[in-house]
């Protein structure tokens, strides 16, 4: 235990944990309570908290292997150049899931590693870690507190935001590139993913791919410089392009008789993507949009 420490952090909202939880058997292990709500503000106080060179990222419903912490050292040692790395994500359901959403769980991270990837590539990284059990060097984590900690539409992010506006682990991974390191997916670690009953219905699943949605545009807004939404100017009386594909959507996926789940989920991630695009302009990341988008409030 002399080698790691233990920070469990907590919002304000929820009270102070001390003598909720009984952590003493490690006595390195601290309790932290933060004002903010936002997911994004606990991990920069995680990240100015911790001392060690590297730091694990464990939400409340994740159980780690016993090794787990062992084996991201050693593939912290063995692969210098990687700035993030994660690994299986194993599902335990408190309830069995309905047939009709089986098809959509995907988006709870759940996937079992089989072989070790990375990549010093961020587009279509397939090595890049979810938030669960993410390791991250201490050195890309400063460097994304320093970007982040005074961008308001950055330091804000957190799936519990309503509407939601997800993306806050996806843009410290994705920060390992920016200062020349990769990412990597590793068989040897793995977690158990605690799924309850709450998280298995229809309406919690729409907001949780809302909030993808919004997380994989705003990303690409954020970390893809080079891709440019252009300005486009529509005829008077003419429906917004963006606007015009969400509709556009609801029509085809009635006509090709998709399951009442995947109309739903379709259109969630569309409207998540819309207000990404929309909360990138107001920020001035991205110009010309408000022509293509359009008032989002009328989705």
């Amino acid at each position: 235990m002399d080698q790691w420490e233990l920070l469990v952090l907590s919002v304000a909202a929820d009270g102070p944990l001390e003598g909720k939880f009984d952590i003493s058997w490690h006595r390195n292990a601290r309790f932290i309570l933060d004002e903010n709500h936002d997911k994004t503000h606990r991990m920069l106080r995680g990240i100015f908290e911790a001392r060690g060179n590297f730091l694990v990222i464990v939400d409340d419903d994740n159980v780690l292997r016993s090794d787990y912490l062992s084996n991201a050292l050693n593939i912290g040692a063995k692969y210098p150049w990687l700035g993030a790395w994660g690994g299986s994500c194993v599902p335990e359901f408190e309830v069995e899931p309905p047939a009709e959403l089986r098809p959509h769980l995907v988006g709870l991270v759940i996937e079992k590693r089989t072989v070790a990837v990375w990549s010093k590539i961020p587009r279509g990284n397939w090595a890049l870690p979810p938030g669960a059990g993410m390791v991250v060097r201490k050195a890309l984590a400063f460097y994304y507190r320093n970007q982040v900690i005074n961008d308001p539409l950055r330091n804000s992010l957190g799936p519990g935001n309503n509407p939601p506006r997800g993306g806050e682990d996806t843009d410290l991974a994705l920060c390992a590139f920016q200062i020349g390191l990769g990412t990597g997916m590793f068989p040897e670690l793995e977690l158990t993913h605690l799924v309850p009953a709450r998280k298995l219905n229809l309406k919690s699943l729409e907001n949780l791919y809302e909030c993808l949605g919004y997380a994989g545009a705003l990303m690409e807004g954020i970390h893809d410089p080079e891709k440019r939404y252009e300005s486009r100017h529509p005829i008077p009386g003419q429906i917004p392009p963006t606007r015009f594909k969400y509709f556009s959507m609801k029509v085809l996926m009635w006509a090709m008789r998709k399951s009442r789940a995947e109309r739903r989920i379709a259109l969630a991630t569309e409207r998540g993507r819309l207000r990404a695009l929309h909360d990138l302009r107001r920020a001035g990341r991205l110009t010309g949009l408000k022509e293509i988008l359009g008032p989002v409030g009328s989705l």
